[in-house]
């Protein structure tokens, strides 16, 4: 096998004309022979004897040559990117040029991994997220952890408002005819949660345990049942009973009971503490997604489609092995989403052109900054913190990644690193 010509065709795009010799071909052809002549029955030979010249004599001369292309161009075609040095991500299109026992011509249309530029990635301004620890956000997390171990208290000696949660039956009506699915008793409903439509939970605030009334509410233009959409409505409601939280008291028994600290002022220092780490995290989280926007927006060049193909199918790929993990398939996932394939592709494009984008601007950022010189410490330094990550042993590790993948990896990685490095922050 042997690559005869190589030319750009077009932008991305190059053109091999490839040669397998005749033996190589013949062999192929042999080996398809084999396989089908169990299936073959000729007039005079036991169902699977018969010669493979006989065979051919009966079918044509080629009658096994599909099969043995379809078997041999594969490897043929990554012999001849390799002797061209060309970085494939698709194949665009394979034909045939010529076919026989002298071997086999065929021409390959494939797309290249593009040459792109990038400039002015030392120094992007950015703005962080505020780090600061104050009080009121320590004694919001506090607020939270209390409501966490609220409990329901019945209210009787003031009326319903914003937050409690009501016991009502209700009844709705649209030109003085109840509609379906607008009924309902001892519903719990927590009011100023948006649950029912706009200005039905606004109107029972105010009103007092035992009330009964009507409310007038107008059903919203895009309401998901056509017959009820943009109409006006009446709905007769008796409310039960009024619910409110009652949160417990900020003291020493409370503190015990929800950490390992036995005062309300240690409690206040390690929950600032615990602030001050996610708050660092979020922040740093942060300027880590504005440079990755600024620097695919620095990227100049051509990108193939296939490229962002490939990407939403890894993307699609990673999904459904997601979903696999919890018992479930793409296809009953999609049917349970009322979705198909091509629609959950489309939502995944926009991400996998990020993706796509950032990961040629860090390449080029490596290659520039010369990263891409990975030193055998550094390749087994990742392969131990992938070992460690994914609790395995670290040569099932290297088994499963190539070491010139990971060192791509590991390049891109230096390359982020160096741009967060010189990254300016705007306070």
């Amino acid at each position: 096998m042997s690559l005869k010509s190589a030319n750009c065709v077009e932008t991305n795009k190059h053109e091999l004309v490839v040669e397998v010799d005749g033996k190589t071909f013949t062999d192929a052809v042999n080996s398809v022979y084999r396989k089908e002549v169990k299936k073959i029955s000729i007039p005079g030979f036991r169902k699977g004897k018969a010669p493979k010249a006989i065979i051919e004599k009966m079918y044509g001369e080629g009658v096994f040559y599909d099969d043995a292309i379809e078997n041999i161009y594969p490897t043929a075609l990554a012999d001849a990117v390799e002797e061209a040095k060309l970085d494939v991500v698709a194949v665009d299109n394979v034909s045939v040029e010529e076919v026989g026992k002298d071997g086999l011509t065929f021409k390959a249309v494939v797309v290249v991994k593009p040459e792109v530029e990038i400039s002015d990635y030392e120094g992007i301004q950015v703005t962080p997220k505020s780090t600061e620890v104050t009080e009121e956000l320590v004694n919001e997390e506090i607020d939270k952890q209390r409501d966490k171990n609220s409990r329901l208290v019945t209210v009787e000696d003031r009326p319903a408002q914003d937050g409690d949660i009501t016991v009502i039956d209700f009844e709705g009506f649209v030109d003085g005819e109840p509609f379906e699915g607008g009924k309902a008793e001892n519903f719990n409903l927590t009011l100023g949660s948006g649950q029912f439509i706009p200005g039905f939970e606004e109107q029972i605030v105010g009103k007092n345990t035992g009330d009964e009334f009507t409310i007038k509410v107008t059903f919203p233009e895009e309401y998901q049942v056509d017959e009820l959409a943009g109409k006006e409505s009446e709905f007769k409601i008796k409310l039960h009973e009024i619910k409110a939280k009652e949160l417990p008291e900020l003291d020493n028994d409370f503190v015990m009971d929800v950490s390992d600290k036995e005062t309300v002022e240690e409690y206040k220092a390690q929950v600032a503490d615990e602030l001050a780490e996610k708050l660092q995290k979020e922040s740093d989280a942060d300027v880590k997604k504005q440079l990755m926007a600024k620097l695919c927006g620095l990227l100049k060049g051509e990108i193939p489609e296939a490229m962002y193909d490939n990407k939403v199918n890894d993307m699609m790929r990673e999904f459904d092995m997601r979903l696999r993990s919890q018992g479930l398939d793409m296809n009953t996932y999609l049917q349970y989403m009322g979705m198909d394939a091509e629609a959950v592709k489309n939502s995944y494009k926009p991400e996998a052109e990020k993706r796509v984008k950032l990961r040629l601007a860090l390449e080029k950022i490596a290659q520039q900054q010369g990263f891409t010189d990975v030193s055998d410490e550094d390749l087994e330094a990742e392969y131990s913190r992938l070992a460690d990550t994914y609790k395995m042993d670290i040569d099932k590790v290297k088994a499963a990644i190539p070491a010139d993948e990971l060192k791509k990896d590991i390049a891109v990685e230096k390359a982020m690193d160096f741009v967060k490095e010189s990254a300016i922050a705007n306070n």
